[in-house]
């Protein structure tokens, strides 16, 4: 695989969405949560989840777009 600008940026925001799930899953998961003495409630993480995955799916499907774009310009020149 060529690694582009594009897929650079892909790339990156995958890294980084799954980096804030993992995060807001372990605050969602964490003790503080249970007993109630979180300094944020679960409403803020629940939506940050949401924000994270929609970056994560925005980012793979800049690489799909990508690898169909390379894909047709290698049948164009073939």
């Amino acid at each position: 695989m060529v690694i582009t600008t594009a897929s650079q940026s892909a790339l990156s925001g995958i890294h980084t969405g799954l980096k804030g799930l993992r995060g807001n899953a372990a605050e969602i998961a964490g003790a503080d949560q249970i007993n109630g003495t979180a300094p944020r409630g679960l409403t803020a993480p629940l939506v940050e989840q949401i924000q994270h995955a929609t970056q994560v799916e925005a980012s793979v499907k800049v690489l799909q777009t990508e690898n169909r774009m390379l894909g047709t310009l290698i049948n164009v020149k073939a």
